[in-house]
């Protein structure tokens, strides 16, 4: 057998592996022999060292050695037989919920057990509960291994025993065929980063030598785990980089407008351009101006202007007699656009179609119409326009807003919905969320970025505070004058338990007991179980000031604009990230005078959450924040990698390999430099496929 295909047996091929086994490796992944040896032990056990009780930690497993002082049942609550043993250095208690009278006879006083569990304090000192043990002769037949056991990620019938036997095998066959998996990173790459070689990584991960601590493999940087994340990156930095590569091949229609065209935009805003927004435009214009696809990334804080400048976009399209589609991760936030768009367009002669789940019978049918005869110029709406009954007649231009909140497959259907013959559309995409420059490496290489890092002049910096709940009476007070004064208050109540229900139910609870405490106030309720059409309804009336206070769930971050409305009430932010703090937060300070934002926590605040409340009062400066987020949350919980499309890693883990990043681009550089051919077999390994950017 050619040694390339040894690994690429199916599992069937090892001994002890029968057809109930084969489902069960298959929910874990596993199908080939080459998946076995990419799936690593979560953690190790230590069986090759005694620990005195007087070194133990809450928490570690640990392997002790010791006589039985006493043994009783307990028969109070539920009954228990508690066993204390001690070795000269201090006590322990092993607790047993289900126990036999054969086991309450054999731990009888004085007689030496090894038992082997997780540390854990009870009532009376540490404890071990349920733990593994055998009654001994020495201590020397305590220690039952000289190395460390690896434990492997199981599912539901499949033990230990069976997948580290299947390990063993494959790892056998691949001791003895190492051509079988050949290293993908070059010398160069391993000796410049100090890195081992793939297949030293590979055993020490699942055989490790004896003599290694369970500390230096989990708890301190392994260079044999990180060597493995590492290559991951690398190949899912290449395979972006390759899209971007084969994009290139595809054509792209030239999207130009006159100078009495951009005239003619200019003077229907009610405001100038910044600089940073004039730059960003430039860019815009020369990437759209050349025959292959533009894939562009613009970052900009809240209240930069990212809207206007995909507007200027869209109309480099309409002059080039091209349709632009907008999409938009909800519908309060396509209304937003539509808003904005047709007065920024109403000198222009097109036409702008709405489109989202909730238009239905006729009036989608016309839309439809519309889109797919080429009479509708711009097209605004949510997920709803890459369902298979939308057809544009010319798409030239995709804008995506809010693009982290839709996975890359959903990006790329709509982009895809353009193509014709060995043409596609250009791409505009936006985010309000900074992303810091480790993660915009990793996760958009195929992307060309531009930053809208001014806010428009005059915009006065929010005052922050953060205020304890005790203090409610006094935050509902100021509400009161605020009102008084001509005002506009908004109160933001935040998740509760990852349930947008509850959430719904917390803010109409927050509104009935406001109007109660506030008769002469008119309060509106916004929350994410309204419809679209009773959304739009409520955010109209606040933003005609019909209403002084808006009660809203978190979708308020994408609300509408009113400057009137400078004070933001939000409740439990503990709950939050500090990005869709500051998120919340540009929703005010978008008038001429002072606005403030209230963070109403819940005592006691934990350290991370009050770190996250102080950097919030510190700073306003969006891209500051996102690097603090980053550290305090975590790269997974804050770029959403949870999300259907975003990354997903087999080993590498974005909370434990941060700093593995500015590493990757170096060893990406040298590998498309010398080493060319390695690209496809680094994307295929870890990726499972070449990806679809091939087909040219």
């Amino acid at each position: 057998m050619d040694s390339q295909a040894i690994l690429n047996q199916a599992v069937t091929s090892l001994n002890g592996i029968g057809r109930q086994a084969v489902g069960r490796l298959e929910k874990l992944d596993i199908r080939q022999l080459r998946d076995l040896i990419f799936h690593l032990p979560l953690r190790y056990e230590d069986r090759t060292r005694v620990q005195t009780i007087n070194e133990l930690i809450p928490g570690n497993i640990a392997l002790i050695c010791a006589r039985v002082v006493s043994t009783s049942i307990l028969n109070r609550g539920r009954r228990t037989l508690i066993c204390q043993i001690s070795d000269e250095t201090g006590y322990l208690s092993l607790r047993f919920f289900h126990f036999s009278a054969t086991q309450h006879n054999s731990l009888s006083s004085g007689t030496l057990i090894s038992c082997f569990g997780e540390i854990k304090e009870g009532y009376s000192g540490y404890e071990m509960i349920h733990p593994e043990y055998k009654v001994i002769q020495q201590i020397n037949d305590c220690i039952t291994s000289d190395a460390l056991t690896a434990i492997y990620p199981l599912t539901e019938g499949l033990r230990q025993t069976s997948i580290r036997k299947a390990v063993q095998q494959a790892l056998a066959l691949y001791n003895n065929n190492p051509d079988s998996l050949p290293d993908l990173l070059p010398a160069a790459v391993l000796t410049k980063f100090q890195y081992p070689s793939l297949n030293t990584a590979l055993n020490t991960l699942h055989t490790p030598a004896p003599g290694i601590s369970v500390y230096a493999l989990q708890n301190s940087p392994n260079p044999a785990l990180k060597r493995l994340a590492f290559e991951e990156f690398i190949a899912h930095q290449l395979s972006q980089l390759q899209s971007k590569l084969f994009d290139k091949h595809w054509q792209a229609p030239v999207l130009k407008c006159s100078q009495k065209q951009t005239q003619q935009f200019l003077i229907n805003l009610s405001f100038s351009l910044t600089r940073a927004q004039q730059r960003v435009i430039k860019e815009i214009a020369a990437d759209c101006a050349n025959n292959s696809p533009m894939l562009r990334l613009i970052q900009g804080d809240v209240g930069s202007g990212k809207t206007v400048v995909s507007a200027y976009a869209a109309l480099l399209a309409l002059s080039s007699q091209y349709q632009v589609a907008i999409m938009a991760p909800t519908e309060l936030l396509a209304e937003q656009h539509l808003r904005n768009f047709n007065l920024w367009f109403k000198e222009f002669d097109t036409k702008i179609i709405f489109l989202t789940g909730q238009l239905k019978g006729k009036k989608r049918q016309q839309a439809l119409a519309a889109i797919a005869d080429g009479n509708a110029g711009i097209i605004i709406g949510t997920h709803a326009l890459f369902q298979d009954a939308v057809t544009f007649a010319r798409l030239g231009l995709v804008i995506i807003d809010e693009q982290h909140r839709f996975g890359v497959n959903q990006r790329m259907a709509l982009r895809d919905k353009g193509q014709h013959k060995n043409t596609k559309p250009h791409q505009l995409i936006m985010t309000a969320t900074p992303i810091p420059r480790t993660l915009a490496m990793l996760n958009y290489a195929d992307l060309d970025i531009s930053i809208i890092d001014e806010l428009p002049p005059g915009r006065i910096p929010v005052v922050t505070r953060a205020i304890s709940s005790e203090r409610r009476a006094e935050v509902v007070a100021k509400i009161s004058n605020w009102v008084q004064q001509g005002k506009q208050v908004y109160w933001v109540c935040t998740l509760i338990e990852e349930s947008e229900v509850l959430q719904c139910e917390a803010a109409e609870k927050t509104a009935s007991m406001l109007a109660e405490i506030l008769p002469d106030v008119r309060i509106g309720l916004v929350h994410g179980r309204l419809k679209s059409a009773d959304k739009d309804l409520v955010m109209q009336a606040f933003k005609q000031h019909q209403l002084d206070l808006l009660v809203a769930t978190t979708v308020i971050e994408v609300g509408v604009d009113v400057p009137n409305a400078g004070l933001m009430i939000i409740e439990n932010p503990e709950r939050l990230g500090l990005s869709q703090l500051h998120q919340l937060r540009g929703r005010v300070g978008r008038g001429s005078d002072n606005s403030f934002c209230l963070l109403m926590y819940q005592s006691p605040l934990s350290r991370t959450a009050g770190q996250r409340l102080n950097i919030l009062r510190e700073t306003s400066d969006g891209f500051i924040i996102a690097e603090k987020d980053l550290e305090l949350r975590g790269p997974g919980e804050m770029m959403g990698t949870r999300q259907t499309g975003q990354m997903q890693f087999k080993i590498a883990n974005l909370e434990r390999d941060t700093e593995l990043l500015d590493q990757v681009s170096e060893a990406v550089h040298i590998i498309q430099q010398d080493y060319p051919e390695n690209i496809p077999l680094l994307i295929e390994r870890w990726l499972g496929t070449t990806t679809k950017y091939a087909e040219v």
